[in-house]
């Protein structure tokens, strides 16, 4: 690709994993894994019981999220498919959004929002249609607006791994 990307896509962010029941989820990720609970968000707009756990630490901490729906007859349904999401940390959600949607990239409804975890969002769909034929074909990625601490941890990073 010719253009300057606006935007950099820092690291993984977080992966969410839906059940019909979200204990069950928990007592994998979190009593046999080890993960740490953080804390349970839910929102009857998204139809989601989720529990935020986490893996790792500091900045470069990864997030699981652990989700049912609040009504399994309702959509969207969180727990199909199992692996609901993937979240990736950006530098510039603004940027991002607007460049990949002028080339053509289907984003989910809802736009830029606050995210469970408190930071800014929006979600690239799995399909492509007519109007906006590019998407992430069957994997609906979830873009995570990366806060300054988690922007500088990145770039510090990158620069030890250049002087070696």
């Amino acid at each position: 690709m010719s253009e300057s990307r606006p935007f950099q896509v820092l690291g993984l962010q977080q992966i969410a994993v839906g059940g019909p029941d979200k204990s069950q989820l928990s007592q994998f990720w979190v009593e046999l894994l080890g993960l740490r609970y953080r804390s349970t968000f839910v929102s009857e707009s998204e139809n989601v019981d989720e529990d935020i756990c986490e893996l790792g630490s500091g900045p470069f901490a990864v997030e699981v999220d652990l989700m049912q729906p609040l009504d399994a007859a309702r959509k969207p349904r969180v727990d199909t498919p199992p692996l609901n999401h993937v979240g990736l940390w950006v530098d510039d959600i603004h940027a991002a959004h607007q460049w990949l949607r002028e080339r053509g990239v289907r984003f989910a409804p809802g736009g830029i929002r606050a995210g469970a975890a408190g930071h800014d969002v929006c979600f690239i769909h799995p399909k492509g249609n007519d109007e906006f034929p590019l998407s992430s074909q069957g994997v609906l990625v979830e873009l995570v607006q990366a806060p300054s601490a988690v922007i500088e941890a990145y770039a510090a990073l990158h620069r030890a791994v250049a002087d070696n």
